[in-house]
């Protein structure tokens, strides 16, 4: 890989594009294909998602720990990286591969011991790619540039998963797709880890100590505000991807295919949408960006609710892109001013401690998010595919709008407590570095 393009902000948003592709194709379709497809009762796949989650949250801290502990030739990433990259292509192959002639606890099993060791390779990756971007570019303004792009490859690897599942899966199963899926992430995913070196400095710093490394973390207001704010924004993006289909099929009356079409909408409208979201940061900076953009997530998710056919859906999903691209797209650029603001005052880079502490505290309120499912679906009935209950289209339709609005409105009254951190970082936004040839 040429210097032109070493740590450049395209190539590392081709590790966003790799990750995303598997991603996108667990997160919309792993609980429509175990409970509507294969027949999974909605209460077993409920405890396997809340052992799921769980888990998921715990095992964040602990890969970021490691991470900034690891001190190789090569980086402190890269070696995580490359390790899991084969890891994760057989445990996404499980997930859509159940064997025949399973009973509904063998299938529970299956569900269970498949999701959480696809989390778990799933957070080697997150974690330590998530670390590199405020190593890798410092300041405001490149951060917001490398967030757009990331963004804008998240958008069309999550269009790439969206348009191929489904014809995939009526060509050649959910097995073979999944396959194929987890060749194309090993591909992207490995050109991405060549394009990339680390800081030759933070290398050199000595380890973290576990209690040292995690103190200073959990004495930082404005990181827990922050962050308890962005998980229940973040809950809305999976419970969304999660009901998208299930609102296709129940509220709107399409077929699985056309479902290609909401998923497109609401993902295409993001592409362009994301520098619309960068070009605001840059002229209100990241925090009120932040604020903004999750009001207007919140407002975007009502269209949602008088959906009623493909076309009101397809329209109602490109308000959704509008709201979702400001969300992508802001945090990051917060994130790396609190990385930076608390290596100025500890004098030691801890970037996976805190996107691990950060992933902790919004993949915790994914429990959220599998609750309202279960419940909602118990008050009208759902249990799976086959006794979807009296009033399916109930179910769905305030799990897609309602729970979401009402999720947001949180996000936005806790964001009310955290003061604007940024304002000393604004002094050096006409000096953003970064270690990349992007200038």
């Amino acid at each position: 890989m040429g210097k032109r393009f070493q740590n450049s902000t395209v190539m590392y948003a081709l590790g966003m594009f790799a990750m995303m592709i598997p991603s996108q194709a667990f997160s919309t379709f792993y609980v429509y294909f175990y409970t509507d497809v294969m027949g999974l009762s909605l209460v077993f796949a409920t405890i396997a998602r809340m052992v799921y989650t769980i888990w998921d949250a715990v095992n964040q801290p602990l890969a970021g720990y490691f991470s900034d502990r690891t001190r190789t030739k090569y980086g402190r990433r890269k070696p995580w990286l490359i390790g899991a990259v084969p890891l994760l292509m057989l445990s996404f192959i499980m997930v859509f591969s159940v064997p025949g002639g399973m009973s509904n606890t063998g299938m529970f099993a299956w569900f269970l011991v498949a999701i959480v060791l696809f989390e778990a390779i799933a957070t080697i990756i997150w974690v330590n790619y998530g670390a590199l971007l405020p190593e890798l570019y410092q300041g405001d303004r490149i951060r917001a540039k490398a967030s757009a792009v990331q963004n804008g490859f998240q958008i069309v690897a999550i269009l790439v998963a969206s348009i191929l599942t489904m014809p995939l899966v009526e060509s050649i199963g959910y097995s073979n797709m999944s396959v194929v899926f987890a060749a194309l992430f090993a591909i992207f995913m490995l050109w991405f880890i060549s394009s990339i070196k680390e800081d030759p400095e933070a290398i050199k710093e000595p380890k973290i100590k576990f209690v040292e490394g995690f103190s200073e973390t959990l004495k930082n207001k404005e990181f827990w505000i922050f962050n308890i704010s962005n998980s229940f924004a973040q809950t809305v993006n999976g419970l969304l991807s999660a009901t998208i289909p299930f609102w296709g099929k129940y509220v709107l009356g399409i077929s699985e295919g056309e479902i290609t079409y909401l998923l497109a909408a609401v993902f295409v409208s993001v592409i362009p949408f994301v520098f619309v979201w960068y070009w605001i940061i840059k002229k209100l900076g990241g925090y009120r960006s932040w604020r903004l953009a999750i009001v207007v997530y919140a407002i975007s998710v009502i269209p949602l609710w008088f959906s009623s056919d493909l076309i009101t859906g397809i329209v109602a999903g490109i308000c959704v892109g509008f709201g979702l691209a400001g969300f992508l797209v802001t945090p990051p650029v917060l994130t790396g001013t609190i990385i930076d603001q608390d290596t100025e005052k500890t004098g030691k880079r801890r970037e996976g401690i805190y996107v691990a502490v950060g992933g902790f505290i919004t993949r915790s309120s994914g429990l959220i998010s599998v609750l309202a499912f279960w419940i909602v679906g118990m008050i009208f009935g759902y249990v799976s595919g086959e006794q979807p209950g009296p009033n399916p289209e109930a179910t769905f339709r305030y799990l897609i709008s309602a729970v979401p609005f009402i999720l947001l409105v949180v996000a936005i009254i806790i964001s009310l407590f955290l003061k604007d951190f940024t304002k000393i970082s604004r002094i050096a936004a006409s000096q953003d570095t970064s270690l990349n040839a992007d200038k």
